[in-house]
């Protein structure tokens, strides 16, 4: 059976106030953005072992060019020592690390969704990381698909955490999922996998979707019989790489390489090369199982009959283009104190400083 595999990543939501990584990146954007657009604000941070607040990042801002109003990211902190999330402004699912898009992301889903109906072939199955903000991403899609579509949302394709020594955030349950996406969401589909909660490693994400990927593909071959099929896939920017790797059976050496691009709200495209003999993993579907079987796909394989890639985190569809283009840059470790970011010098200082004096500026704007 021919069948094709899109996958996405989801627009501009929060600060991943997570690495050194993540918070160089956010506060040379601010810098950079400074120069050409109104000033950002809602700062975020993360709280060290000694409890003080040493870092914070900018939220992002659209280009002034573009004539619309500002809008930003939602911040929120984090406390390795406890892992606690904390956020002043509402998640809909009550999770603090489960936020919303931003304005600006809900516009780019709309965009994405013009693209996503118009796919050749069609979109038969969608399924998405259980997290709020990436059903919010697809739903505008799945509404113009049509009440045939619904959403399976699938713990296998979430988000990517660094090991810790405290429990990461788990999206909401299905029933609550289901009250705030009445109309696109299946309550009746279970996980494929359920990640640990104390985080994965590079190489545990990559088994963790090939596994996941099985699962999934296995089921649409067994549900869809030999017709052509397109399945949509939503998920986050370090999914999204391994969905891609996965697939194709392509891993580099160096986990950090850019191979598969996922910029915000791009579209990746799969086809697949061939049938593969069905598998249905261990306790697939019962959405409690965390043990991964091992699945050869390295070296070209490829999972479920292995893929090529024949689109690479296009953006075209996008007014804005290709925006925060994402890559690995090694792992995300919490579970010691020389784990926690340390670029809290005197330049970082310096960048604080004019974060805060872009803050006090929009607050002043009232923007």
């Amino acid at each position: 059976m021919n069948v094709t595999t899109y996958g996405v990543r989801i627009p501009s939501h929060t600060i991943e106030a997570k690495t050194r990584h993540h918070l160089q990146d956010d506060l040379g954007r601010v810098l950079k953005q400074h120069s050409r657009t109104e000033p950002c604000r809602n700062i975020g941070s993360i709280i060290t072992k000694d409890g003080k607040k040493r870092y914070a990042t900018g939220g992002q801002c659209r280009n002034r060019v573009r004539k619309k109003a500002v809008e930003f990211r939602v911040s929120y902190t984090l406390n390795t020592t406890t892992g606690e999330y904390h956020t002043n402004s509402p998640s809909p699912t009550n999770i603090p690390s489960d936020p919303p898009l931003a304005a600006y992301g809900v516009e780019q889903s709309y965009e994405l969704a013009e693209a996503l109906v118009k796919l050749d072939p069609a979109i038969d199955y969608v399924y998405s990381s259980p997290f709020y903000r990436c059903l919010q991403t697809v739903e505008p899609a799945i509404k113009k698909l049509g009440p045939n579509i619904k959403v399976r949302a699938d713990n296998g394709i979430g988000e990517w955490y660094g090991v810790a020594s405290f429990n990461h955030p788990s999206p909401a349950p299905p029933a609550i999922l289901k009250s705030l996406f009445p109309y696109s969401f299946d309550e009746t589909y279970r996980a494929s996998i359920v990640p640990p909660t104390s985080g994965e490693t590079i190489a545990q994400l990559h088994d963790r979707v090939a596994n996941a990927l099985t699962h999934i593909i296995t089921s649409v071959d067994a549900e869809s019989g030999n017709k052509e099929t397109a399945i949509l896939i939503c998920t986050h920017a370090a999914t999204l790489i391994a969905i891609g790797r996965t697939l194709t059976g392509c891993m580099p050496c160096d986990p950090n390489e850019d191979d598969f691009v996922a910029p915000t709200a791009g579209i990746t495209k799969f086809v697949r090369k061939a049938v593969a003999e069905p598998r249905l993993l261990e306790n697939s579907g019962q959405g409690s199982r965390v043990r991964l079987e091992a699945i050869d796909w390295k070296d070209g394989k490829g999972v479920a009959g292995g893929w090529t890639c024949v689109l690479n985190g296009n953006c075209d569809h996008l007014v804005g283009g290709a925006e925060r283009t994402w890559h690995f840059s090694g792992e995300e470790k919490f579970s010691d104190h020389e784990s926690v970011p340390k670029i809290f010098t005197a330049e970082a200082g310096k960048l604080l400083s004019l974060s805060s004096q872009i803050y006090q500026k929009a607050r002043n704007l009232k923007i």
